[in-house]
């Protein structure tokens, strides 16, 4: 039951930090450090990956219109007016083209050095590091920005040139645990004229097969050999993660419409700087 309810707070501060732009990595780093599950390395190391599927399931029902491809209701452009084609919006076909090119750089490193990335990099120090530079990034970005009309106003305005710069962005989350993935492509999409609403959307769209691809990867890596109590904690982790995500992405796109990310960074400063003074006092 203790292990029950430790999972339940993992699931909660993955639903919460995923999709905040402040870090899941620097979070779950402290929370294990003071709240440890009773499991192996091994399974620990894949559980704060796969966990993620609960969130992921969050994006792709809020946003299921904007992101199946296919049916013949509110198809705004579809690929001709009878038939087949009549049933395939092409206007989403190329949106999911332009996230699998964001997806490239992060994808190829990923399968390629995930495993020297996280030996070199998940420690407190780098992760620290990483919360407090991104959370600079965020106040400079959001100041220098402010008072600007935004180029791309849209996510269909988003050209394969820009799909590909904001994939670059996410390649340094896929580097230095701590930098946040979300955090990385919206203060990247910002840098290149990419509209607040827009960044936040297209990187939860981003997030689908980033997210999906890092979790059956460890998997893989992992097996598929849990024991009864090991299963528990990974589905009730993920149960919470989803119903916890389905709040804090209504609760972001709402919030963003009327604010910047400014108070983001400076919480991100806050946790880097925590992190950093746990570390170097032995608290972790």
């Amino acid at each position: 039951m203790i292990e029950i309810l430790k999972s339940i707070l993992f699931g909660i501060v993955e639903g919460i930090t995923e999709w905040l732009p402040i870090s899941s990595t620097g979070h779950m780093i402290l929370l294990d450090q003071f709240v440890k599950l009773d499991v192996s390395e091994e399974f620990y190391s894949m559980f704060q990956v796969v966990i993620q599927l609960g969130a992921i399931l969050a994006v792709v029902i809020i946003f299921w219109n904007k992101i199946w491809p296919f049916g013949k209701k509110n198809n705004a452009a579809p690929l001709s007016d009878t038939g087949i084609g009549a049933w395939i919006k092409k206007d989403i076909f190329v949106l999911w083209f332009h996230i699998l090119v964001s997806c490239v750089p992060a994808a190829i490193v990923g399968v390629l050095w995930d495993d020297l990335f996280e030996e070199l990099f998940y420690n407190p120090v780098c992760v620290a590091l990483a919360l407090i530079v991104f959370g600079v990034a965020f106040i400079i970005v959001e100041t220098q920005h402010s008072g600007k009309n935004a180029k791309i106003t849209a996510v269909a305005d988003i050209t394969y040139t820009t799909a590909f710069l904001i994939g670059m962005f996410q390649l340094i989350a896929a580097i230095f645990p701590g930098t946040s993935r979300s955090g990385a492509t919206i203060v990247g999409a910002l840098i290149i004229g990419v509209a607040r609403t827009v960044a936040a959307e297209y990187t939860f769209y981003l997030a689908i097969p980033v997210m999906l691809g890092a979790s059956l990867l460890k998997l893989v890596k992992f097996g598929l050999s849990f024991t009864a109590m090991e299963a528990a904690i990974l589905l009730i982790g993920m149960v919470v993660a989803f119903g916890v995500s389905m709040f804090v992405i209504k609760f972001l796109m709402d919030y963003i419409k009327k604010h910047d990310f400014k108070v983001f960074g400076w919480y991100r400063i806050i946790l880097g700087v925590i992190v950093l003074v746990c570390g170097f006092v032995g608290v972790i």
